[in-house]
């Protein structure tokens, strides 16, 4: 049989196991960047904020994440947290994505604040805002504007970075494919196929990303007009 020969046989045997673990992938990642959100928010505000310790919270957290490899904090946090707490593959799998991409999220947070003009939180300041006030109303939603590009590729690492889980036991996209070439032993075939399923998910992600950030512009134009 030629190659693709191999592909449509493989696409027609196994489809719609494929199928339900691209959803599997897709809602792993999805709850994952929920709860990184979260973190990073959160981690954040420690980093720029006055009070050393949160300052000290912050870099060590960031530290060990950026540190040590993904799979060893998957490793470390399924088999370390099933000391203490009965957790299912799923939802160990998120945890661990979910804290490992809160710390990027972090930083990329962090920049994008410090990157808004300080004299805005003076004049904000000036008009009686309180400092939480002035961060939500007036610096947070420009920061988060242009925090948006580097989210998305950040969003794009975590949906890849997600094939991990499979190596405990989730059933993701990757699982499948190490399922499916043990069957049938055509492992670069079933690689393609299995990495053709990640670069569709990865466009429809980018999509998305790319249509929140026209949306947020839309006030560019007029605002280069009005100069």
């Amino acid at each position: 049989m030629t190659f693709w020969q191999n592909i449509i046989g493989i696409l027609s045997e196994h489809g719609v196991a494929f199928l339900k673990a691209s959803w599997m992938t897709i809602s792993i990642t999805i709850i994952s960047l929920l709860f990184a959100l979260i973190i990073g928010i959160i981690f954040a505000g420690f980093k720029i904020s006055s009070i050393k310790l949160l300052n000290w919270i912050s870099d060590i957290y960031i530290g060990l994440i950026r540190g040590t490899p993904l799979i060893v904090q998957i490793m470390f946090l399924y088999y370390g947290i099933a000391n203490f707490l009965a957790l299912d593959s799923f939802t160990a799998g998120a945890l661990a994505l979910s804290i490992h991409t809160g710390a990027y999220i972090s930083e990329i947070f962090r920049g994008a604040v410090q990157s808004i003009d300080r004299g805005q939180m003076e004049a904000a300041r000036s008009l009686g805002m309180s400092y939480p006030l002035a961060m939500r109303r007036i610096i947070f939603p420009q920061a988060f504007k242009r925090a948006i590009p580097p989210l998305g590729n950040q969003f794009i690492i975590s949906l890849k970075d997600s094939s991990l889980v499979a190596y405990i036991a989730v059933t993701d996209l990757f699982n499948t494919a190490l399922t499916v070439q043990g069957e049938n032993y055509m492992p670069f075939e079933t690689y393609f196929v299995v990495g053709l399923y990640y670069l569709i998910i990865v466009l429809i992600f980018t999509w998305f990303t790319n249509r929140l950030e026209k949306r947020l512009d839309v006030s560019r134009p007029k605002e280069a007009a009005a100069a």
